[in-house]
């Protein structure tokens, strides 16, 4: 059976304490000439958090900022807006707990041409219990985990992503959590499958779906840039960010948790710096399945990284896919630079079961 790094939320609000107080080494690497200026920056989840403190951040520095949200519009992009003082802002509706919103949202940005130059996949559930979606599978993990590979898949598919004639290097970014490490190797036996559970559950959910999105995350690097070097894919904890994740949790637990966030932790404008970092220092072109924790190089979980770990992850996850979604197999059809033979290089076919 999978497991978390933790199964308590008032030990993983402990930890996130200690990561506070943790020595950032390259926090002077973010300069106010980090612009980013003719980029567009795509942002999931967006509406309020850390995606909110992004995308102003974004704003102020230039780019044109594409809100991928299910909620919140059009006010929170009007607040982005106003804060940041930038027009260039726009919202798009983005449910990832719902297959037809997921193809919806690329078929939208396929329609008006929009390529983003850096994708920062942040949204992201803390649920207290298990939930299904429509098309069965537990939320957490869908919208956790394998909404993320069926976005990313369907933005290579219809060429979303500049990897040709780009001026520079696209950059695509998964936001995750420290939490991940220690957690258990995947347990396929139970993948996919909805699964109840309660709250110590769901807390060593969360941090198990995040070694799945890390291990994703290396592999979609390992087979994009096979033998020539075509996108940035890296990850990074932003570290303890005084949000509304835990909006679902016991009330007596909520108060205590919300305790903890306003006191210690960050807030989303503070956090996103370390992301912000990330999309557009140069330290980081030309740079793919690096890891950042806040402020702080460092490796991932060993597991993340083993090949036959990352190949059968995504076997099964496109596996898992076609056998939900009667749109994927039509998503084949993609041309020239977004094509599957192109992506995976000389590996499987990108639909291998």
């Amino acid at each position: 059976m999978s497991h978390g790094r933790f199964d308590n939320p008032v030990v993983a609000a402990l930890a996130g304490i200690k990561d506070f107080f943790r020595k950032q080494k390259l926090t002077n690497r973010l300069k106010d000439t980090d612009l980013a200026d003719g980029k567009t920056i795509l942002i999931t989840g967006a509406n309020s958090g850390l995606g909110f403190g992004l995308a102003v951040d974004f704003a102020k520095r230039g780019g044109r900022v594409i809100m991928a949200c299910r909620r919140q519009i059009p006010e929170s992009g009007e607040k982005v807006k106003k804060l940041s003082g930038s027009d260039f802002v726009e919202m798009r509706h983005l449910d990832l707990s719902k297959l037809d919103s997921i193809h919806a949202f690329c078929d939208g940005l396929a329609k008006d041409n929009v390529k983003p130059d850096i994708t920062i996949l942040n949204a992201g559930v803390a649920l207290a219990k298990a939930r299904k979606t429509d098309s069965g599978q537990e939320e957490m993990f869908f919208v956790n985990y394998l909404s993320n590979v069926i976005l990313t898949r369907l933005m290579f598919y219809k060429g979303l992503v500049p990897l040709k004639n780009y001026s520079a290097l696209p950059r695509i970014i998964f936001i995750s959590s420290d939490s991940h490490q220690g957690s258990s190797f995947i347990d396929y036996d139970e993948f996919g499958k909805y699964i109840d559970y309660g709250t110590s559950k769901g807390i060593s959910n969360y941090s198990y779906f995040k070694l799945l999105l890390n291990t994703y995350a290396v592999e979609l690097s390992r087979r994009l840039n096979n033998g020539e070097f075509k996108a940035g894919v890296n990850v990074i904890c932003p570290g303890p960010v005084s949000s509304n994740i835990i909006k679902e949790a016991p009330l007596p637990l909520r108060m205590v948790l919300k305790g903890i966030f306003s006191i210690i932790f960050k807030s989303p404008a503070e956090a996103a710096k370390a992301v912000v970092y990330m999309s557009l220092s140069d330290d980081y072109e030309s740079k793919t399945e690096e890891y950042l924790h806040m402020f702080n190089p460092k490796k991932m979980d060993e597991k993340v990284y083993i090949p036959e770990e990352g190949e059968k992850l995504w076997n099964e996850s496109m596996a898992l896919w076609h056998s939900i979604d009667n749109k994927a197999v039509q998503s084949k059809k993609a041309g020239n630079v977004s094509s599957p033979k192109n992506i995976v290089g000389k590996k499987e076919n990108i639909d291998s079961r």
